[in-house]
């Protein structure tokens, strides 16, 4: 069985993914913003250890990654959390699972949520200002070809681990709204059998861009090495952390 870790996870999405991998007999160690966000009890009982931190905030963010270290190894690290509008759009989407990334013990096995709308994100990344968007807020679609980008760039530079970005579709949760028209199941099904299935069942092994296990077709710059090297460049000079 597998140690994995979830961010964003008290609700929607990734507690939906939590109680699967739960379920199916995993050590799972549940990542939430802070004790409100996380008041029941039986999900508590479910998951190995529950990590508290805002992702929104950079000190937050390191400490996090420090709690996590102390619990050992992870065999999986499951990026889930996200927001869709405001000032913490790029903190949370891009800026929190780069600094996991580079301070956490390297995981078998990186999992980043994206999402169809990374498609329409600007490639344009010259102008890109981490310290600026936390004060003005920023694109969600370019947010999530960020995170897209990280997930390859991490994929192609790190071969001896696996890293993936995945789709999950338009699911009604609080952030997709009830009327969303895609499965809640499906929603969560990818992210969980590409912590935890054998590595000879998933093609391309590392690098991939998931929508219900089925590679689909990334936006061009996420794949982009000079895309990649600037944005990595912007984010370590943002946050004095490089990802070695």
């Amino acid at each position: 069985m597998s140690l994995i870790l979830v961010t964003g996870a008290s609700s929607g999405l990734g507690l939906e993914t939590v109680n699967a991998l739960a379920e199916a007999g995993h050590d799972v160690v549940l990542h939430a913003r802070n004790q409100e966000r996380l008041s029941r009890k039986d999900v508590h009982e479910r998951v190995e250890h529950v990590l508290f931190g805002d992702l929104g905030s950079l000190d937050e963010t390191v400490h996090l990654a420090k709690q996590a270290n102390d619990l050992g190894s992870f065999d999986a690290v499951i990026h889930n959390a996200g927001v869709l509008r405001g000032t913490e759009v790029m903190a949370v989407n891009v800026v929190a699972p780069y600094v996991l990334t580079a301070l956490m013990t390297p995981p078998s096995r990186s999992i980043f949520l994206s999402s169809s709308m990374h498609l329409s994100g600007s490639a344009d990344i010259t102008a890109l200002d981490f310290a600026q968007a936390s004060q003005h807020g920023g694109s969600y679609d370019d947010s999530k070809l960020y995170v897209t980008a990280l997930a390859l760039a991490r994929a192609s530079k790190y071969p001896e681990v696996m890293a993936h970005a995945v789709d999950p579709g338009w699911v009604p949760t609080r952030m997709g709204g009830s009327g969303a028209p895609d499965s809640l199941v499906e929603g969560h099904r990818t992210q969980e059998w590409l912590a935890t299935a054998e590595p000879d069942s998933i093609e391309p092994r590392s690098g991939g861009y998931w929508y219900h296990r089925q590679v689909q077709q990334a936006h061009r710059a996420a794949a982009d090495p000079g895309f990649q090297n600037v944005l990595l460049q912007k984010l370590e000079d943002h946050t004095g952390i490089a990802l070695l």
